[in-house]
């Protein structure tokens, strides 16, 4: 028996958990079982990492349920399916806490966008580094001051660990009064601008809509950033893009993360701290109370007034 995860040989037995047998890596120090199952879990860790794959490619939670139910013969919950999700995302964002880029280029694109959060409209900022793609910084606000847009570029700086040389952005009055580095060129720009444009960032907002509209619209703010936090780590560690010849932006950017999909993350990332799950609501469905054959009419009874005495044979006696 070797080790699953760093493949040593130093592996001991470690007990049962439910009638299962345990191993122990001495190596380096992982418990495990001898299938695909992770811990407390029935499903295999393949299909566990194929549902998160598909939630951050665009399928909504009923089509993956669906599509593990023709490859695997196995349809989960979708309860249990949104449980995944929270879990892992954790997993990953906590992965990602001392991975930080170094070969970030000197051009950014920044941009915003509209979202549906519960019927009312948020915004959405994000800037990219042109050369690497990578996302540097997003965030959500309900209004597009310049404070929002100030925010948001400390942010990319301090992910960065440097000013770019340029930042190109839209037309919107809030970017004017941001305080850049003060060798930084703010550009003004449009899509359909011949060298200095936003298309690059424009792209990213369309990829994400896509995403936002098979959620349905997402219900609250707190949802949002848990679904910013997981695209975050997803876009720029773990999906590939063909324009960094199929490449991670996190890649091109100097990164050695040390996990290479979700199934790595799911199998070797230990969290440094607990992993939080809040369960879906569930709503109770109100029948209407339906009657049946013709309704019956209340009878209604009077009050009998009190009477005059009366004598034996019948007649009311005179007061």
């Amino acid at each position: 028996m070797d080790c699953k995860f760093c493949q040593s040989d130093r592996v001991i037995k470690y007990g049962t958990y439910g009638g299962v047998q345990l191993y122990y890596c001495k190596a380096c120090g992982s418990k495990f079982k001898d299938d695909d199952t992770t811990f407390h879990m029935k499903t295999p860790a393949n299909q566990v990492t194929s549902a998160l794959n598909m939630w951050y490619e665009g399928m909504s939670i009923k089509s993956i349920a669906r599509n593990l139910k023709q490859e695997h013969g196995n349809m989960p919950s979708t309860a249990t399916i949104y449980e995944w999700i929270q879990k892992y995302t954790q997993y990953a964002t906590d992965s990602i806490k001392d991975h930080n880029p170094t070969e970030i280029g000197n051009v950014w694109v920044a941009d915003e966008t509209v979202i549906e959060i519960d019927g009312n409209n948020v915004w959405l900022w994000d800037i990219i580094d042109y050369d690497t793609r990578f996302l540097l910084a997003t965030r959500i606000s309900r209004s597009r001051t310049t404070q929002d847009a100030q925010m948001l570029y400390d942010k990319a700086v301090k992910m960065a660990g440097k000013e770019p040389e340029k930042v190109i952005t839209d037309k919107l009055a809030s970017y004017l009064d941001v305080r850049y580095g003060k060798d930084t060129d703010h550009i003004r720009s449009s899509p359909f601008a011949v060298e200095h444009n936003t298309q690059l960032i424009e792209r990213f907002h369309s990829t994400l809509k896509q995403r936002t509209k098979v959620m349905r619209g997402l219900k609250n703010i707190q949802s949002a950033i848990d679904f910013m936090d997981g695209f975050f780590v997803h876009y720029n560690y773990l999906r590939p893009h063909t324009f960094l010849d199929d490449k991670t932006p996190a890649e091109v950017a100097g990164i050695d993360y040390p996990y290479q999909d979700w199934a790595d993350i799911i199998r070797k990332h230990k969290p440094s701290k607990p992993v939080v799950i809040e369960h879906q609501s569930r709503d109770r469905v109100k029948l209407p109370v339906v009657q049946v054959g013709r309704p019956q009419k209340r009878k209604r009874y009077r009050r009998k007034l009190p009477t005059a005495p009366t004598t034996m044979m019948g007649m009311r006696l005179k007061k």
